[in-house]
């Protein structure tokens, strides 16, 4: 089986605002494109939702997955262990507790690597994710992500 490459990104126009996030998938000869809008987020729930939607895909557990995202919020938080810390304290006082959460769960069940790149760097799949997460933001019928406005407000 080859390896699992997924590129990331995230988007909020307002921030918060109308939101979207944006994913390509690849394995081999094969691809997969994701995206969708939510009404009201944030541009770092999105970048960590894109993530955990893409690995959330994947059928295989224990995938060899490289991750390539332009978000120091979440490419940091894991290369950093921040994340495992504030799990530790049951992410007291942390945002987007309910995201990480998420993200743990599906992020041990996979090899999972972060890499960071440059955003707006005309890497042409990192370029790819932003145009998915910003038309995304954009489309007439958006989702609620109702965890951030029912706290945000």
């Amino acid at each position: 089986m080859s390896n699992i490459i997924i590129y990331t990104d995230g988007a909020a126009r307002g921030n918060p605002g109308p939101g979207g996030y944006g994913a390509v998938l690849k394995s081999g000869q094969h691809r997969k494109e994701m995206s969708e809008g939510f009404r009201k987020t944030t541009n770092n729930r999105m970048e960590l939702l894109a993530v955990i939607v893409a690995l959330e895909t994947l059928k295989i557990k224990g995938s060899d997955v490289e991750v390539y995202t332009d978000s120091k919020y979440v490419s940091d938080a894991v290369d950093k262990k921040w994340v495992f810390g504030w799990e530790k304290v049951r992410f007291k006082k942390k945002k987007n507790s309910d995201l990480w959460i998420r993200f743990l769960k599906i992020y041990r069940m996979h090899n999972v690597k972060f890499h960071w790149v440059k955003g707006h760097a005309n890497i042409p799949e990192n370029e790819r994710c932003d145009q998915l997460a910003v038309e995304a933001s954009k489309n007439s019928i958006l989702l609620v992500d109702s965890v951030y406005e029912n706290t945000s407000s």
